[in-house]
């Protein structure tokens, strides 16, 4: 090799270098201020429950505050779309949901794709549902209330938060696999009241929403729907025990706008899962009803990518349309 070419290479290779050091710097360095993350619901609810109980730790971990900011509106879309056009430096983030996903099949004029414009950063947790009956309704156990439903098809009506909602399509996906027709009856408010005194007789719900209930003998569970039995119900089967393969659980993650740095996510990742691992983490979400999400980036993005898939067949075999 001559001179001259040597000098030319030596050349190219150090301004590569330079080029690549203040990426790689900022990488390692993150994060150097405060870091928001937009939970695309109303506080009070699960999703923003557990954004901060994660934020607070994540807080203490990377030497930063990270802020929540809750932004409702439009069945999360609205919240959602804010994220996908910030910058893509790992300062603004996402609490994502099941109901991302099942967005993506009930809507068709979004500015953004879910799957497309959000990269996965890590799980959260997984809150399983309960499937409740008012005690009015002849059967103690999932056997018996599937036979009583294919006895009385059309005429046993349940509660959700909306067309659409988790608590909708876990019931279709029900309907589905036990050949039975229960009807979806949408809320928009509170549907418990109407639960507990009858006027619709069942319901796929939180756990922790209708944990004081059951207790007290004004709901009767009859299964779980995570493949595993809860910890918080541990007598109570699951809805897979009866019909094997059915899954319906509803989760949280994060995940940042399209094109963040792979450093910075692995960086929020590996500080999530941590947080996620703590004992005193662990024993407040089993108090909420649920369990810890851990998973690599390319993990949370194969479990996005099936539970899309998944459920836009359960919204389309439905004819489920957004409200």
């Amino acid at each position: 090799m001559n001179l001259k070419r040597r000098q030319l290479l030596l050349t190219a290779a150090a301004a590569a270098a330079l080029s690549a050091s203040p990426r790689i710097a900022a990488a390692q360095s993150f994060p150097t201020r405060p870091v928001r993350v937009v939970v695309p619901y109303p506080a009070g609810i699960a999703p923003d429950i557990v954004t901060r109980l994660v934020t607070q730790s994540l807080s203490q971990r990377l030497g930063q505050q990270f802020i929540v900011d809750n932004r409702p509106g439009g069945a999360s879309n609205v919240g959602t779309e804010m994220v996908v056009h910030a910058p893509p430096d790992g300062y603004t983030l996402l609490t994502a949901t099941m109901t991302n996903v099942l967005n993506m099949s009930l809507y068709d004029n979004l500015d953004f794709n879910f799957t497309r414009d959000i990269v996965p950063v890590s799980g959260l947790v997984r809150l399983p549902l309960v499937l409740v009956v008012n005690p009015s309704v002849p059967a103690n156990t999932l056997p018996q209330f599937i036979a009583y439903a294919k006895a009385n098809p059309g005429k046993i009506n349940f509660a959700s938060v909306g067309s659409g909602a988790a608590t909708d399509v876990a019931g279709e996906l029900f309907n589905s696999m036990a050949g039975v027709h229960l009807v979806n009856v949408p809320y928009r408010s509170n549907y418990l009241p109407d639960l507990i005194s009858g006027q619709v007789q069942a319901s796929f719900t939180p756990i922790l929403q209708s944990l004081p209930f059951i207790k007290a003998g004004k709901l009767r569970p009859l299964a779980v729907t995570d493949a595993t039995r809860s910890k918080t119900l541990p007598d109570i089967p699951t809805v897979g025990e009866i019909l094997p393969g059915y899954v319906a659980v509803v989760w949280d993650g994060v995940g940042a706008p399209a094109k963040t740095p792979p450093d910075v996510i692995d960086t929020l990742n590996k500080a999530i899962n941590a947080v996620l691992d703590d004992p005193a983490i662990k024993a407040r979400f089993s108090e909420l009803g649920s369990e810890p999400m851990v998973m690599t980036p390319a993990e949370f993005g194969k479990f996005v990518a099936a539970e899309a898939e998944k459920w836009g067949k359960v919204i389309k075999a439905a004819g489920i349309k957004a409200q």
